[in-house]
């Protein structure tokens, strides 16, 4: 049985980018399909369209949380404090395990200049960095949300 964490690498591995790999993970059992999960998190891959900010596959986990235990009605307050809380852990687990949040500082790269994006594709590091980042996020978003009959 391939694993959520496995799966969501081998997305990435078919051209889908961090956040949408973390997302569609869990999309199905959160009532979201596929294609809707992967239109939603495209922006989202290098750093909010490879701008270098908040890791990928971290804002996908950012948008599973949501999606699990998010706001369902705009004055729910008690449940947006709910998810920032979990928001602000899981960024702080990825960031004890990889040492950063932002692409740049996780792939030393800039990733929004033709020269970086092209370092970036000859050194490998979507699937020799990337792939691990992703595991780690849906790996984050699985011990946050135990025991969530949706996640």
């Amino acid at each position: 049985m391939t694993s959520r964490a496995d799966a969501a690498a081998a997305l990435h591995g078919n051209g889908a980018n961090c956040a949408q790999c973390v997302l569609c993970a869990f999309a199905g059992a959160l009532g979201m399909d596929a294609e809707t999960a992967l239109r939603v998190a495209t922006g989202f891959g290098g750093g909010m369209g490879r701008s270098g900010g908040t890791c990928g596959a971290l804002t996908g986990a950012f948008m599973v949380i949501g999606l699990a235990r998010g706001m369902r009605r705009a004055e729910d307050a008690e449940a947006k404090d709910a998810a920032y809380t979990l928001v602000r852990e899981a960024s702080r687990r990825f960031q004890e395990k990889n040492g950063a949040v932002a692409c740049r500082d996780l792939l030393g790269i800039d990733l929004g200049t033709a020269e970086g994006l092209a370092s970036a594709r000859a050194r490998n590091l979507f699937a020799t960095r990337c792939n691990g980042y992703i595991k780690d996020a849906v790996s984050i978003l699985e011990s946050l949300l135990k025991g969530d009959e949706h996640a």
